[in-house]
């Protein structure tokens, strides 16, 4: 009885995770865009709508149709205490964002004896008034006359004079911070203000008069390094204050037609909102008004697919992922037994990522010579800046495309540009970073504009694992050397407890989710201490209810590293680790982990307020820090203020298929040859069904 017993018990298991794989497939399917790709969500925080509320007053947009949308998603926002946060649920309000949805609300002109104006004028008193807001929330203050432009951080626009070889050069920062500090530079020069409307002043943060207000620039344990930027700046206000400083004209200019020469075609500028909004903003202080291509363009990227409709408010993104969320879906397809052939949404999303293949120039080239282009951006409109985690990712899924292909020419050709691209972009110290190769120096953090999220793209652990795993896929070994240098750089990131940090998501479930499949492609010994630790800190962190959780307070709290309350994508990151250990001895905890997912599962997909994607950790410099170190320093606890998280709506769902598919994979051998049988005939009906619909 207890072998029947047994085998009823797992083929009621197969029979589960087989109707999971069909609910979650099914689900997918109905959200695929006509033209091929998915594209989930992506949520951030209220700074978004409260900056483009400041923008529209600043620009002189008064007709725009969200805008009472916009006002409305702010007002969802807030806080019980009466403040808005960096991501769901964080340990407290966010300083910045607060004073910013204040700022914006009193644009729009609410009454500053409103309840929701008050409850949030509290909280910013409790917790240090305006004095501790951080530079960017002070150039807006400063743009509305609410602060004085004096007390801001000076920034040059003559740094586009600086050569590439020069330590303070635009492309000695990170893609992003380039692409939002030569705006910054034409305003800090400039110093526009449009005054808000009497009645709307923000006299009452000022409750001891403005002219008793310490503007001085916050200090958190400087060192003579700052101190220099410091007196650097006091110099950069006093050259300010000439009548006409020397070269000030013709540096403007270039700032100028270095941001136009940077539109993308859908209007944005990099496919995420810092560069758009202050670029916006910085031309139309220039003279570039409502009306010019150039602004037009750029005001119109901010209705769809940038706004949408959520609770009865507009809420508006700041960057999509259709790249990113189409090349993991179709990934998920694959490793669930479909191929080109019996899943006939995958032809349409091939042609669509083959077609956003960027074969034209752009800033890695500045430090990249000799290599033809060949990679993905995140966005679908941003050509300017491929990134080396898409572009791999595309390497991986397009070698699954190719396996099934009757004419593969085309993804070959596709292949040989991504990787001559992916092996230029390799760091010297054997890593890949997002955006650039080795963009690493640290003098650009010390400047006093540096006080949010990251100025710096240095290599990481969870994008060179994906480098790695693409090449394997491509045939690659460890004998070739450019593999091999990364898996140096793999091993020497790893922490004591056995874990790796995650820059792109969060955070250490991520990064040992990311290595642990590329070794194991790569052909590593599975069975190697190192790896049998990252696994163990895997089981160790699994939650009573069979999932796995992180918050994106272990950014700055080591104590919660692994520990959070359970959530789809995140536990489906654990099992993708633990499964590509092979193996039968985390079985039972896989088991567990299905369970919960399985458990959770409703209509096909699952909900995840939680943000598991990371943009800035705050820590300035990009890279995995020694909090014990550098932590009171950096001005932020687990609310990071500093910081800046992300929900990609879709990670809840291709991630957790992905490891549906990987599980079957993995306990096919142990099942019943009736469900194996079961398995291959329920793919057979499927691609007999979608022939018909066809």
């Amino acid at each position: 009885m207890s072998v029947v017993r047994q085998l009823n018990n797992e083929l009621s298991k197969a029979y589960a995770l087989d109707k999971g794989v069909r609910a979650a497939l099914e689900w997918l399917k109905e959200c695929q865009e006509p033209e091929g790709f998915w594209v989930g969500k992506l949520e951030s925080n209220s700074c978004i709508e409260a900056q483009w509320i400041l923008a529209m007053h600043l620009m002189g947009v008064k007709d725009d149709p969200k805008y009472d949308g916009v006002v409305q998603a702010i007002l969802n926002e807030q806080r019980e205490d009466g403040s808005w946060e960096v991501y769901h649920d964080a340990s407290a309000g966010d300083i910045n964002a607060t004073v910013e949805c204040y700022a914006a609300l009193r644009t729009a002109g609410f009454d500053p004896n409103n309840p929701v104006l008050r409850k949030a004028r509290d909280w910013i008193f409790a917790h240090g008034g305006l004095k501790g807001v951080r530079m960017f929330t002070r150039y807006w203050l400063a743009l509305i006359g609410e602060w004085p432009w004096e007390a801001t951080p000076a920034l040059a626009p003559e740094i586009i004079f600086l050569p590439s070889w020069c330590p303070l050069n635009i492309y000695s920062f990170s893609s992003w911070a380039r692409a939002t500090l030569v705006p910054l530079c034409i305003l800090s020069a400039r110093r526009p203000v449009r005054l808000l409307p009497a009645a709307s002043r923000l006299d009452e943060l000022f409750p001891d008069g403005r002219e008793n207000m310490d503007y001085s620039m916050p200090r958190h344990g400087k060192g003579w390094i700052e101190n220099v930027f410091l007196v650097v700046d006091w110099l950069l206000k006093k050259y300010q204050k000439w009548s006409n400083p020397f070269g000030r004209e013709w540096a403007i200019r270039l700032c100028r037609e270095w941001i136009v020469q940077h539109q993308d075609s859908d209007g944005g500028w990099g496919g995420i909102q810092p560069p758009l909004i202050y670029s916006l903003v910085a031309l139309n202080s220039e003279g570039f008004g409502l009306d010019h291509p150039v602004v037009a363009k750029g005001l119109d990227s901010f209705n769809e697919p940038c706004a949408y409709e959520k609770d009865g408010g507009i809420f508006l993104q700041c960057s999509e992922s259709p790249i990113w969320d189409t090349l993991f879906s179709m990934l998920a397809f694959f490793e669930c037994g479909h191929d080109l052939n019996s899943a006939p949404e995958l032809q349409p999303a091939l042609r669509w990522i083959l077609d956003k293949q960027i074969t034209v120039g752009g800033d890695w080239q500045v430090k990249v010579r000799g290599v033809r282009s060949g990679g993905w951006a995140f966005e679908r409109a941003n050509t300017f800046y491929p990134d080396v985690d898409d572009t791999a990712l595309a390497m991986l899924v397009l070698s699954k495309a190719r396996a099934c292909s009757d004419d593969p020419a085309e993804i070959d050709q596709a292949l040989e540009l991504a990787e001559e691209w992916v092996r230029g972009m390799q760091c010297s110290n054997g890593g890949w970073a997002a955006f650039d190769r080795d963009n690493n120096s640290a003098i650009v953090t010390k400047i006093p504009f540096c006080d949010f999220g990251e100025v710096l793209d240095p290599p990481s652990v969870d994008v060179t694992a994906h480098v790695v795993e693409a090449l394997a896929a491509l045939g690659r070994d460890k004998s070739d050397p450019t593999v091999a240098r990364a898996l140096a750089y793999i091993k020497s990131e790893q922490e004591p407890a056995g874990s790796w940090f995650g820059r792109w998501g969060v955070n250490h479930i991520y990064g040992t989710a990311a290595v642990l499949p590329a070794l194991a492609e790569i052909g590593e010994d599975m069975t190697a201490p190192y790896v049998q630790r990252a696994a163990e800190w895997i089981v160790r962190h699994q939650n009573a209810d069979g999932g796995w959780g992180e918050s994106c307070g272990s950014y700055m709290e080591d104590a919660l590293r692994g520990r959070g309350t359970s959530t789809a994508s995140q536990t489906a990151w654990a099992l993708l680790a633990l499964l590509a250990v092979g193996g039968t001895d985390y079985d039972q905890v896989i088991r567990r982990g299905l369970d919960y997912l399985l458990a959770a599962q409703e209509d096909g997909s699952w909900d995840e307020p939680q943000y598991t994607g990371t943009g800035f950790p705050g820590y300035g410099v990009g890279e995995r820090t020694n909090l014990k170190k550098a932590a009171a320093s950096l001005g932020q606890g687990s609310e990071l203020a500093r910081g800046f998280m992300i929900n990609y709506n879709l990670y809840r769902h291709y991630f957790p298929l992905l490891a549906f598919g990987r599980a079957r994979q993995h306990f096919n051998t142990q099942l019943p040859v009736e469900v194996q049988r079961d398995e291959q005939q329920a793919v057979a009906r499927s691609a007999s069904v979608a022939s018909i619909g066809g």
